[in-house]
């Protein structure tokens, strides 16, 4: 099964899309759409929007899985994670690939063990599952591979359940 994860943001919006055999996941490819605040909204969803078609296109995979919005006590950057979201939702409709949403908790939970890890925690579990030389660049890199690993060893019947 490949996954294709993704941490949703409008400034920063990281993929990474994930292989998985026998209980094993790989990594495939990851990175991050960046968008400037000086930009009109409609054209940062659109970077987001055609970025996943392009990752779609490319590496076809068999899912989508996104971090839910966490509400923190900016609305405003919760409505912008939102959007992202809906843009990624759309681009992998628009593509016929399904969406799973997972709480950061839950992604943590099944990456380190616990709700409540850290980033760097995060960060290094997922080097350590993926065999990666080094953590990935970013954060929002790291998570979307997180999330990907998340729903990749999910199993089938919880997977359907979320």
């Amino acid at each position: 099964m490949k996954v294709l994860g993704i941490d949703p943001g409008t400034a920063a919006c990281g993929y990474g899309i994930v292989h998985e055999s026998g209980g094993r996941v790989t990594s495939l490819a990851f990175g991050c759409w960046t968008t400037s605040a000086r930009e009109r909204p409609e054209l940062r969803l659109r970077v987001i929007f055609e970025g996943v078609q392009a990752v779609i296109a490319e590496h076809a995979p068999d899912a989508v899985a996104l971090e839910e919005s966490y509400v923190g006590a900016d609305a405003r950057i919760a409505l912008f994670v939102g959007q992202a979201r809906g843009a990624a939702m759309v681009a992998a409709a628009t593509a016929g690939v399904p969406c799973t949403e997972y709480a950061p908790a839950r992604v943590k939970q099944s990456i380190c063990g616990h709700g409540r890890a850290e980033k760097g925690q995060m960060q290094r579990m997922v080097k350590m599952l993926l065999s990666l030389p080094e953590i990935p660049p970013t954060s929002h890199e790291a998570d979307a591979l997180a999330v990907a690993i998340c729903h990749a060893l999910m199993p089938p019947l919880a997977r359907m359940a979320s």
